[in-house]
């Protein structure tokens, strides 16, 4: 069974080595020149792996309707994550509220621990290839044409492009165009977790710019000055505002 991989972020990563695990013939496509690009900005370069709370507690804290990720915990959940990593010879810790990092404090070691086992299994890697479209025959994904008019056949196509959130990186909604042609419909795209900009002046000075705030509450007050949340966790001033699991958390 021939299977073809569209994005090269950790999903593709993942779907990469989970495929060729189950004896399918993979090719993993990524249009930057590099695997793994988003990936080695997570966690502030450190990549939170995962988080080694309950599933319970980790669909309690999903922005909106967390429910969903239920039937994908029952096939991999975290546990199976953190099985996974330390398997291949990667030591993680635990931080405050559960969250997981490599004990490298370095993303890089996710992502090359991904790329040593897409290796040893013998998947085929094209980068700087974009896709076009993907050809539906009798409702099935046959065929992914590429930007340079090549055709690719496959049994199978997973799509893992990711989002929009992070253009940068490759992150630029590709993706949502593919699926609608193989007939899924895209509801209205907004922004779940940013950072939030501030016009003060200490912060357009930079004076407490890359300040850090270990397990600080954080709160959004409404019109009248009363907190409408708080979440105590990590934050850090930047160039623009402020940023971190703390404010992503209030923001979503």
């Amino acid at each position: 069974m021939k299977v073809i991989v569209i994005g090269g972020g950790t999903s593709g990563l993942m779907a990469s080595v989970s495929a060729a695990m189950h004896g399918a013939e993979v090719v993993l496509l990524e249009k930057n020149p590099t695997l793994g690009k988003k990936l080695l900005h997570t966690g502030g370069t450190r990549c939170n792996v995962t988080n080694r709370r309950t599933p319970e507690e980790i669909v309690k804290h999903i922005p909106g309707n967390g429910r969903f990720l239920y039937s994908a915990f029952s096939q991999f959940d975290n546990q199976d994550i953190i099985q996974f990593f330390e398997s291949r010879g990667v030591r993680l810790k635990e931080e405050d509220h559960g969250r997981m990092f490599p004990v490298t404090d370095s993303a890089k070691t996710i992502l090359e621990t991904f790329i040593q086992e897409i290796k040893k299994l013998g998947v085929q890697v094209r980068t700087n290839v974009k896709v076009k479209t993907i050809r539906v025959s009798d409702g099935a994904v046959r065929v992914v044409e590429l930007d340079n008019g090549e055709q690719l056949e496959a049994d199978a196509v997973i799509l893992a492009t990711g989002g929009k959130s992070y253009p940068k990186t490759g992150s630029t909604g590709d993706g949502y165009g593919i699926a609608k042609v193989a007939g899924h419909t895209i509801t209205p795209l907004f922004a779940t977790e940013v950072p939030l900009t501030s016009g003060e002046e200490f912060i357009k000075k930079g004076e407490l710019r890359a300040l850090s705030l270990r397990n600080v509450a954080l709160s959004v007050l409404n019109g009248k000055g009363k907190p409408v949340v708080t979440h105590q966790m990590d934050m850090i001033f930047t160039h623009f505002g402020v940023s971190g699991p703390a404010v992503l958390r209030c923001s979503s």
